[in-house]
């Protein structure tokens, strides 16, 4: 088997900061530790927190303590009756086949895989992986993530689930299933580096469902568009125009190229989609001296720790030379030594107009985003979003918008200004939001008393996981994907897991040294979504069914077993769906009780929870979107094979035979037409 010529940014992502003890772990749910604060982990309020805790009847601490319905979850006495559960499927067994597998009653179809010609003049996939970097560049992007579903007729006030718009991420890329025979040897020959950024970024595909109720790309459509990692993008909010953000491409600090390592994503009250930078820091190398705003974000200063060591290109090309943020001249205005500084934030792109310029907007914090997710907008107060740190060790945050939100001008202008906060979990189960704003009292005490200084507001932002450091945010065991349940508003996070949980924070909620099976946790805010206090519990918690659970969280059967939950959506009707993604040298994954990566879906009424798919071999779970009435469920099969080589594939999904496996979307209908799920 031949062997890859320079580890995989997967395989870096685990070495780049010294740490002892580092699994492997896929790139798209990065673990990239920097956090050396000696703030509270979140497993040691836990422990406290559940000491305490009992579950009630009928409501649940959380329940009790802010009048909310049922605490969802809860174990039920032997006098109540339990509720009906609305799921209406079978739970499906683990499996290891490299297919997708669903419950009786359901369709599946494998739609616009990575290669797939998009825009006009794209030529079709190679087999062989030898499309240049200009045909890449006009083709489905690799590694599908995030993504949502926008009817077509939305911007009309119509909510069609028949034809819409098919937003999605495309997080990174493999170059050993990239390019034809893998890798070239450093240093990277600018072609493949070139194709490499391209392979990144977006796509906006114009889809429509036909007669024999599959979906189809609507060829030639106008909105059918790539972004990749060379699309001139503007920058806005408080570090627009900062010192900064200068560079040699914008001296003025108003604009960047491209957006990378795009996880998850959100979606605008007014229609737009929001992309967000995660492991956007191991691009970038710089040996010499670090500011802070390089190293507590885990910049890598060796070749060692460079994910795709695209700053080495031959020929030279500026495109390429943005990576090395060492100083090269006099002055940041000459070179790219603030090139970092442009990412790691959350990016705005309107799919309905295909000429617009996406914007990254600096107020709502920079760090590792994995997504981000909007309370339900109320007229006349402020907007609130959430958005998790994808790290070990790393913060949830909340942004509240300076401004009101009026539906009839609702816009970008909201995510411009505002307020951001990180949160702190009591172990009384109560938790409060820290505001990281220069001005508040509290915060200007804290980074006094810490001998850290910030000159501005957009030193803060810039510096956000340190501003967060200061105020003494609760350590999270890697918070990724969010969810806000319609029926009463409880926000949900799913913590992935963290292999570097010690024996002495074993506790009765996690009974292992080490969380490898991750949990799902919730919260609710008191009385309003911008208020600074709210009230949290655990919803789920990740490992064998029925074994070492607390009575709230057991699967339905043996066959629901769960680990490593990571994307989370609920649909219209409050059923929350849950995607996996172990790692592919966890011994878990394959394993009789866990198999394949999946999708899962929870009534968090009765606490029902069960298997609804099964990914192909070796493939991570990611990208939920769903039609407005629920007919179509689209997921992502991200990297199936993962750890191939080009004379070894692990895995031919979609393709089948002998073919090289490709990331691709996942219709999933039920053949009578009706509800997925129900």
């Amino acid at each position: 088997m031949m062997a890859s010529r320079f580890q995989s940014p997967k395989e870096l992502n685990e070495v780049v900061m010294s740490q002892p003890e580092r699994p492997l772990i896929n790139l798209s749910c990065s673990e990239r530790e920097s956090n050396r604060s000696a703030n509270p982990t979140f497993a040691d309020l836990l422990q406290a927190r559940i000491s305490r805790r009992n579950c009630l009847k009928g409501g649940g601490a959380l329940a009790a303590g802010i009048g909310l319905a049922q605490l969802t979850g809860c174990s039920l006495g032997a006098d109540d009756k339990k509720p009906v559960s609305r799921l209406g499927f079978s739970a499906i067994a683990a499996t290891v086949a490299d297919s997708i597998t669903v419950p009786a009653g359901y369709t599946t179809q494998a739609l616009l895989p990575w290669g797939t010609p998009l825009m006009d003049g794209a030529v079709p996939f190679r087999t062989d992986a030898s499309n240049s970097a200009a045909e890449q560049a006009r083709q489905m992007g690799s590694h599908h993530d995030g993504m949502h579903f926008f009817p077509i007729d939305l911007k009309s006030g119509g909510s069609s689930s028949t034809e819409g718009l098919l937003v999605m991420n495309h997080e990174y890329c493999d170059p050993d299933l990239l390019h034809t025979n893998g890798p070239s040897p450093l240093p990277r020959p600018l072609a493949e580096v070139e194709k490499e950024l391209a392979a990144h970024g977006n796509s906006i595909a114009h889809i429509r469902l036909n007669s024999a109720g599959e979906w189809q790309l609507v060829e030639g459509s106008r909105y059918n568009r790539r972004i990749t990692g060379a699309t001139h993008m503007e920058i806005d909010g408080p570090l627009r125009a900062h010192a900064a953000m200068k560079t040699l491409y914008s001296p003025q600090g108003i604009a960047t190229r491209g957006t990378l390592n795009n996880c998850s994503n959100g979606v605008t009250p007014w229609g737009t989609y929001l992309t967000c930078e995660e492991n956007w820091a191991g691009v970038f190398i710089n040996s010499g001296v670090q500011p802070r705003e390089q190293s507590r974000y885990g910049v890598p200063d060796n070749e060692d720790d460079n994910y795709y060591h695209w700053h080495t290109a031959a020929p030279v090309s500026d495109l390429a030379a943005r990576f090395n943020a060492a100083p090269q001249a006099d002055s940041a205005e000459q070179d790219y030594r603030n090139e970092p500084n442009t990412y790691g934030w959350i990016v705005e792109i309107d799919p309905f107009a295909p000429d617009s310029t996406p914007v990254k907007h600096t107020a709502l914090g920079r760090f590792a985003h994995e997504g981000i997710i909007f309370h339900p907008p109320v007229e006349g107060q402020p907007l609130v979003a959430y958005s998790g740190d994808d790290s070990r060790f790393e913060y949830i945050y909340k942004y509240v918008s300076r401004d009101a939100y009026q539906q009839a001008s609702a816009g970008s202008h909201l995510l411009q200004n505002g307020t951001l906060y990180v949160a702190v979990f009591h172990d009384s189960g109560r938790g409060e939001w820290r505001a990281l704003d220069i001005n508040d009292a509290a915060f200007k005490q804290r980074a006094g008393e810490a001998g850290i200084h910030f000159d501005s507001q957009a030193d803060v932002l810039l510096n956000t996981r340190l501003a967060a450091d200061v105020v003494g945010a609760t350590k999270m065991d890697r918070p990724e994907w969010g969810a806000v349940n319609p029926m009463n508003g409880d926000v949900y996070f799913t913590l992935t897991n963290n292999s570097k949980r010690k024996q002495d924070q074993v506790n009765a909620a996690n009974p292992r040294a080490k969380n490898i099976y991750g949990h799902i946790i919730r919260w609710a805010e008191n009385e309003r979504p911008q208020a600074t206090a709210f009230h949290w519990d655990v919803f789920w918690f990740g490992g064998e069914a029925g074994t070492n659970q607390p009575a709230y969280g057991k699967s339905s059967d043996a066959a629901s077993e769960i680990a490593c939950p990571d994307g989370l959506r609920f649909d219209n009707d409050g059923l929350l769906w849950i995607e996996t993604d172990i790692s592919n040298s966890s011994p878990l994954l394959g394993s009789e009780r866990f198999g394949n990566n999946g999708m899962y879906c929870a009534d968090p009424v009765t606490g029902d929870f069960r298997r609804f798919l099964s990914g192909p071999m070796g493939c991570e779970l990611t990208g939920i979107a769903i039609t407005p009435d629920q007919s179509t469920l689209f997921v992502n099969i991200q990297h199936p094979g993962e750890g191939s080589t080009p004379d070894n594939f692990t895995s031919h999904w979609p393709d089948g035979g002998n073919s090289r496996p490709r990331s691709a979307t996942v219709a999933i209908r039920r053949q009578d037409g009706g509800k997925v799920g129900t």
